[in-house]
């Protein structure tokens, strides 16, 4: 069974956090099956608003949140948040906009509003002080938060996420790759078959990018279409692909690891720079893997980042300094 927890995030927008191992008896909260489907949207929070839960704080093991990517989803996690859930409490987020989060069309898209919502993440969760383990833009995410409220982020994975600006001809390249989407998709086998193969952005058949995008996939009456708005996508986006955002990586405190995939997006001399700018970076790549490090190579993503793990956790538990 998995746990769904709301949470309310920036400007009240509704957020879904979740948990994929086994809750600790007598915690509240709400059980749903591992594949809920979209009319779980308007599901109640447990009584009292917002839940405090309990994680960190003091006398507890800290927390860990876990903060998808652009276009990504909670459950993309599910994998890495069960050896999680074995020594430690984790969550995972579906940003705004993602999963069965709100998808509301006048809500903001902002940096300040991602931040905001994973601070409020933390805090209505009970998860402070957390590691925080990003992908791609929840790695942006992360970072940023981590360097605004350094008491709420006790260690930090950053994957396969550049601090470079990525530009103006970025983003056109991406509103032209979602407007080459054969929507919709007749099958899930389809939508597989096509993120992991006949997208002109594949270089080689890879099963796992297919797999990646069949689960941000949901039916509707004319087929399969993704659980997301792209034009919220592509809004999200550029609030942070013309700037760079070196300045913030290096107020971050804490201990940091960055990890790239050998084949992913994030090169191995930009991440290395990014360790230097880190006060307490550290590095780790993934052999066999691109930017989808963690569905690409799921062993050897645990092998980089359990270590640190185990580092980071232990220094932001109680008793630490």
């Amino acid at each position: 069974m998995t746990r769904r927890i709301d949470v309310t995030g920036a400007g009240g927008v509704r957020l879904a956090a979740w948990e994929f191992g086994d809750p600790p008896k007598g915690e509240p909260g709400i059980l749903v099956p591992a594949q809920a489907g979209p009319e779980d949207h308007a599901r109640p929070r447990p009584p009292g608003g917002a839940p405090q839960e309990p994680g960190g704080g003091p006398g507890r093991s800290p927390g860990v949140l876990l903060l998808h990517g652009l276009m990504g989803r909670a459950s993309h996690w599910a994998s890495t948040a069960r050896w999680l859930s074995e020594r430690h409490r984790a969550v995972a987020l579906d940003q705004r906009g993602h999963g069965q989060s709100a998808k509301p069309p006048q809500a903001a898209f902002t940096r300040e509003a991602y931040v905001a919502d994973a601070e409020a993440a933390l805090e209505q969760l009970g998860l402070a002080p957390a590691v925080l383990i990003g992908h791609a833009m929840g790695a942006l995410t992360a970072w940023q938060l981590a360097a605004q409220r350094p008491d709420l982020v006790g260690g930090l994975v950053i994957c396969d996420m550049r601090a470079s600006a990525l530009g103006a001809a970025s983003q056109r390249e991406w509103a032209d790759w979602f407007k080459a989407w054969p929507l919709p998709f007749a099958t899930l086998a389809d939508v597989r078959k096509w993120f992991g193969e006949d997208d002109p952005w594949v270089e080689r058949p890879n099963p796992s990018r297919g797999a990646f995008y069949a689960e941000v996939m949901q039916e509707a009456a004319d087929g399969w279409r993704p659980v997301f708005d792209p034009e919220q996508m592509l809004r999200s986006r550029e609030t942070w692909v013309y700037d760079a955002h070196w300045e913030e990586l290096a107020q971050v405190r804490c201990p940091a690891l960055v990890v790239r995939g050998l084949d992913g997006e994030l090169g191995r001399a930009e991440a290395q720079e990014m360790v230097r700018v880190l006060p307490r970076g550290q590095y780790a790549e993934v052999a066999d893997a691109g930017h989808l490090v963690h569905y690409d190579q799921p062993e050897g993503w645990r092998a980089a980042i359990e270590p640190f793990l185990d580092g980071a956790l232990r220094e932001a538990g109680p008793g630490a300094s």
